[in-house]
């Protein structure tokens, strides 16, 4: 279509781009359906989404819904994670190929290894898991939430799965508990590193950083602010911070939300611009809106679990969501 136009001399992918958003509207009421987006998706997709939200946010979002069809934008967890909260309800994946390679480090034969090395801890899962490893599990939790599970469950030994960046955060904000981490890491968070960041701060001396706690631990310690994708974008876009601009660590997606929220801020993101390369998701990146009008119009990339996989992952979510 590129170098295409209309006979308003508008492009092509311009004019196209609006159709689809008008057509995505009309269907998402003639078919009684809802959009879920991550914060990580394309700005396009945010823009058409019902509601917007990290992973904690969407895992709530998806018990609140009471439409027939819901429509995830992101990765194939999250779209397990809303089928297990919604069973009657179809949920259907725009890309039913954008996985999780962190989520996909952990399976299910060798977390019961760990539990059989260590039989009186609990197995918290990170919400970035399948649907089989959260059968085996006593709770899942978020980036958002995990400090606050751990303080809460009794056990004092807690395998954590998968991520040891998160499982380092934590460690470090919860005293007491033993915690035992699972070697998964996000490939993307993990390609960052301490140069990087040092390289940033830099060139902005004045710019206070934060950081998701997917990154190596050697960036977390060099931040001022270690959260979420939502606390991150809570905390760099309040008014109480006093800067100008912000060093920002984690995927790219988030920008687009922190300039709708606070314009008048300047959003440092890791990008081949500052001369460290974009942290980029390119799972998250593949849901367009050509694949959600699609997927919603033919009703297909149906998230289906066997029933009994249902049963199971259910009461890790329904405990971290009753917890948090």
């Amino acid at each position: 279509m590129q170098g295409l136009t209309d006979k308003n001399s508008r492009p092509m992918e311009v004019v196209n781009y609006r159709q689809l958003k008008e057509e995505i509207e009309k269907l998402k009421k003639e078919k009684n359906a809802v959009i879920l987006a991550h914060y990580y998706q394309r700005p396009e997709i945010q823009d058409i989404a019902d509601f917007v939200g990290d992973s904690l946010e969407l895992a709530r979002k998806a018990t609140e819904v009471d439409t027939e069809i819901i429509v995830f934008c992101g990765v194939h967890f999250m779209g397990e994670t809303a089928k297990v909260l919604n069973p009657s309800k179809k949920v259907l994946l725009p890309e039913p190929k954008a996985g999780c390679a962190m989520a996909d480090m952990a399976t299910k034969e060798e977390v019961l290894k760990l539990k059989e090395k260590y039989p009186n801890a609990w197995v918290v899962s990170y919400v970035n898991t399948t649907a089989e490893v959260k059968t085996i599990s006593d709770i899942c939790c978020t980036s958002a939430n995990a400090v606050r599970i751990i303080e809460k469950i009794p056990s004092e030994e807690i395998i954590f799965v998968p991520d040891k960046g998160l499982a380092y955060h934590v460690s470090k904000k919860v005293k007491g508990k033993k915690i035992i981490p699972f070697e998964g890491f996000c490939p993307d968070h993990y390609l960052f590193t301490k140069n990087m960041l040092l390289k940033l701060k830099e060139k902005y001396p004045n710019a206070p950083v934060g950081v998701h706690p997917e990154t190596p631990p050697e960036v977390q310690d060099m931040a001022d602010f270690v959260g979420s994708t939502s606390q991150l974008l809570k905390w760099a876009t309040s008014d109480q911070l006093d800067a100008q601009e912000v060093i920002i660590i984690t995927e790219i997606g988030l920008k687009y939300q922190m300039e709708k929220i606070n314009p008048k801020r300047k959003y440092i993101f890791p990008t081949p611009e500052e001369g460290v390369g974009y942290l980029f998701c390119a799972q998250m990146k593949s849901v367009s809106l050509e694949k959600v009008y699609e997927t919603l119009k033919e009703e297909k990339n149906e998230i289906t679990l066997p029933s009994e996989v249902i049963e199971k992952a259910y009461k890790p979510i329904k405990r971290m969501l009753e917890l948090s």
